[in-house]
């Protein structure tokens, strides 16, 4: 297998999974913050993919900080299929999750002027832009894994 950087075990792939952490606990920290997200189902569903990605990045953190302090690799095939399958199904629950809730936002919040609180509002947006941030960090590894997959 080759090198490339975000590859599992690496600094660069801690650095990913460090993100995708704490670009999905802010997600979910703005999104429970605010007053009335659980009449929202779409808000509901972010908070549910987001906490799923958060233990599926914190795992993966500490085994990369696990990987680097032995200085074992994490190429085998076995792992790197394992990674390959987590990542993709996280950021597919990810992406559905950051897109219904920002849809919700531009309909409710911006076509229909139904925002009354502000502050709720501008939580709402920065969850889901949060969350959209924790997608494309996922997206990054889910691709390095299945370029991992494939050259091996």
């Amino acid at each position: 297998m080759i090198d490339i950087p975000g590859t599992p075990g690496t600094l660069t792939g801690l650095l990913l999974r460090i993100s995708q952490c704490v670009f999905a606990a802010g997600s979910i920290s703005y999104m429970v913050t605010s007053g009335g997200f659980f009449s929202f189902t779409a808000f509901c569903y972010l908070i549910a993919a987001m906490g799923l990605q958060l233990i599926w990045s914190f795992g993966l953190a500490i085994l990369d900080t696990f990987a680097l302090v032995r200085k074992k690799t994490l190429l085998s095939p076995v792992l790197v299929s394992l990674f390959v399958v987590g990542d993709w199904v996280t950021a597919t629950l990810s992406l559905a999750g950051a897109s219904s809730s920002a849809g919700i936002n531009v309909l409710y919040f911006g076509d229909l002027g139904s925002c009354s609180f502000e502050r709720e509002c501008w939580r709402y947006q920065l969850s889901v832009a949060l969350a959209f941030l924790c997608w494309i960090t996922i997206a990054i590894s889910s691709l390095t894994t299945l370029w991992l997959l494939a050259s091996g």
